[in-house]
């Protein structure tokens, strides 16, 4: 089992001491290698290359359940630490943990059934234990508000299982139900992360004196609406009523942005990333709505979510925790973050908003945008994976 320890004084290897570090160097390298696996794959040869499942299936998975789910686990075993004041996973349980999410993902590089079913083992023992590690110091300190943010890790688990039973010719569907569905809870999760931090961080983190607004009423239609549109379109396959829903939630989420927008904002990389993340988040609503009145690729929506906001969100949620985990000044984040979070903007506008414009280049652009991803993420590397695997710098636990 997992072990919470309670813990006031630095114990152990530094990178095992608070689940952001294993999991953010994790999630961080796996960018890269993910996507360059998918980048031969789409640009050069698809039969050399023999993974767990077929290649459009992989990415879509290890980008999800792989990249994604690694920032999640790091970022709320250490929220979790934070909101309860209880010690999470730490050392050979949280590499216990660790292993298992990696296992995961090697596997997922072998193509043969014993391998994949291997795989599945690692890769849903992870998400079991990710949950158990999360909920403990909840229900240690009691927080049962905290059952939305643990309903999602839940629902995750429910939607790779899905997956699986898809992947093993159990359920008929179970592959697309899975993806989708984890697309969505992820969608949903980051929502809820970022209506938490986001306003107070732009109260906080500027120069100038600024106000956020946020109206009950937003923050009560949104979930419901998300949640409406999960169904409807993975389960019901009801194409203009999803799309109704998405146009809703595109206003829903305007009306949002308005009350959080200010200047002062662009003057800070850590802020701004996460705006631009929600921007995104927002066109892909946005996106989903036009299929009312056009054949727009759904990759585009998609990539609105997963590129853009996922990607963003997650590199920016990323970028602050390590600073402010390891004992750095979240208002003066290294120079070149700046240029990195630019970087990936700008492979999020080539993946969605190019194709728009010249359909006809399409490939170009994704391939275009896989590079810069991986540029991005290779320069986020070599700046932050030191920070991970030293002790804080003010001598503190963590």
């Amino acid at each position: 089992m997992l072990n919470i320890q309670e813990s006031q004084v630095p114990r152990g290897v530094a990178w095992l001491r608070l689940g952001f570090r294993p999991f953010f160097i994790g999630a961080s390298f796996y960018a890269v290698i993910a996507v360059l696996v998918w980048s031969f794959i789409y640009s050069a040869d698809h039969a050399s290359v023999q993974l767990a499942f077929d290649p459009a299936v992989w990415h879509a998975h290890e980008m999800l359940f792989g990249y994604a789910m690694a920032v999640i686990a790091g970022f709320l075993l250490t929220a979790i630490k934070n909101w309860t004041g209880h010690q999470t996973v730490r050392g050979p349980a949280l590499f216990i943990l660790f292993a298992s999410w990696l296992l995961a993902r090697v596997l997922s590089l072998v193509g043969e059934d014993r391998a994949t079913a291997f795989m599945a083992a690692c890769d849903l023992l992870f998400m079991l234990l990710l949950f158990l590690a999360a909920t403990l110091p909840v229900l240690k300190a009691r927080q049962f508000a905290q059952a939305g943010i643990l309903s999602t890790l839940f629902l995750m688990l429910v939607s790779n299982v899905l997956f699986y039973l898809g992947v093993f010719g159990v359920v008929e569907q179970g592959v697309q139900w899975g993806l989708y569905s984890g697309l969505y809870i992820i969608i949903a999760l980051l929502l809820v992360m970022a209506r938490r931090v986001v306003p107070f961080f732009i109260e906080k983190g500027t120069t100038d004196r600024v106000i956020v607004r946020n109206w009950r009423w937003v923050d009560n239609t949104s979930p419901v609406l998300l949640l409406l549109l999960w169904v409807v379109d993975v389960f019901t396959g009801y194409r203009v009523a999803a799309a109704w829903i998405g146009a809703a939630l595109f206003v829903v989420h305007v009306v949002r942005m308005a009350g959080w927008y200010s200047s002062s904002l662009w003057s800070r990389p850590l802020l701004w990333v996460l705006y631009v993340a929600y921007a995104f988040i927002v066109l892909g609503f946005l996106l989903k709505a036009a299929e009312l009145w056009s054949d727009l690729m759904p990759t585009l929506y998609l990539h609105a979510f997963a590129y853009g906001g996922i990607g963003l969100m997650t590199i920016g949620m990323m970028a602050r925790v390590i600073l402010g985990h390891t004992g750095r000044n979240v208002l003066s984040p290294p120079p070149v973050l700046a240029y990195v979070f630019a970087l990936l903007v700008s492979g999020a506008v080539v993946r969605v908003v190019l194709p728009l414009i010249d359909p006809g280049l399409y490939p170009a652009w994704i391939a275009t945008s896989q590079l810069i991803w991986v540029a991005a993420f290779l320069v986020f590397i070599f700046v932050y994976t030191p920070m991970l695997l030293k002790a804080r710098s003010d001598g503190r636990d963590g």
